[in-house]
């Protein structure tokens, strides 16, 4: 099958690059160059597309007539953690109107789109929640993530969360909890998480293009709760961090997802917490 990942130097998008391109004919999007991945012995130049701004509508079409794919997985949001995301206007065009220009594109060439949305359409204070719950997000991010979802025939999209290593930066949780070794830190005992590694989001991506490519609109995808709190002693556990975690009752935010439809719709089973980040440790 022949890929286009967009945003192929973030968190989830390198690592989708890592777990695809063996097994189909993958090409990937990148604002630096290769070169300056080296360390990481990851990208492929043949396959690779650099653009400064994919958001542009001939910068996008000049990406699609070069890779030609079958399925595009679009990588690319501006999330909340980086300081550009103060731009209300540069929010909304990343993560609101470029989705569905994107999948207007897509649907033009006979192409299948597979988008990223967020568990953070939701305010957290309900937890569970399925497909059919109103997104109820108060903030920027939230919002304009809800505003991105595609839902025509011919696209996919999941609501879920990640957590994983990134190349370069550290704006996600496990780069700021590995940055504060010998430290001591909270951990949220009300916080209730139900995403994945980067490592098994790549693996359902593969299970959706390769048995269940029929899939169409928007599907919660999620593991089983989990508190902040456990979440991070597990992974102090199983990552060899030296510090203190305090357990931290006063924050309560509940952003669980329902996968009950996908997982039956799917047969998928989503592994134990201690099974992903033990699996995280190996690739450490």
């Amino acid at each position: 099958m022949k890929l286009l990942i967009l945003g192929g130097s973030g968190m989830l998008g390198h690592q989708l690059w890592r777990g695809l391109h063996g097994r189909h004919d993958t090409w990937v999007t990148l604002r630096r160059a290769v070169s300056d991945f080296t360390e990481y012995h990851l990208f492929d130049e043949t396959r690779t597309i650099h653009v400064d701004d994919i958001t542009d509508d001939t910068t996008l079409d000049k990406t699609l007539d070069q890779a030609k794919p079958e399925t595009v997985i679009n990588c690319i949001g501006l999330i909340k953690q980086r300081d550009e995301a103060v731009d209300e206007s540069l929010t909304r065009r990343v993560n609101a109107k470029f989705p569905h220009r994107l999948a207007k594109r897509c649907g033009d060439l006979g192409a299948r789109l597979i988008h990223f949305s967020t568990d953070c359409v939701f305010a957290g204070t309900q937890g569970n929640y399925t497909e059919e719950d109103p997104p109820d997000a108060l903030d920027l991010y939230g919002q304009s993530k809800h505003q991105g979802e595609v839902t025509a025939a011919h696209c996919v999209t999941i609501r879920t969360s990640v957590i994983g290593y990134e190349l370069g930066t550290s704006l996600g949780l496990l780069a700021w909890f590995l940055s504060q070794k010998g430290q001591t830190i909270n951990g949220y005992t009300r916080a209730i998480y139900t995403g994945f590694t980067t490592l098994e989001m790549a693996k359902i991506v593969e299970r959706i293009l390769t048995r269940n490519n029929n899939l169409s609109g928007v599907w919660h995808v999620a593991s089983e709760p989990i508190s902040k709190f456990d979440l991070l002693k597990l992974c102090q556990a199983k990552l060899s961090w030296e510090g203190i975690i305090k357990p931290e009752d006063t924050f309560i935010c509940d952003r669980s997802l329902n996968a009950k439809r996908f997982n039956e719709a799917t047969g998928y089973s989503p592994p134990s917490w201690e099974a992903m980040i033990s699996e995280l440790a190996q690739r450490s």
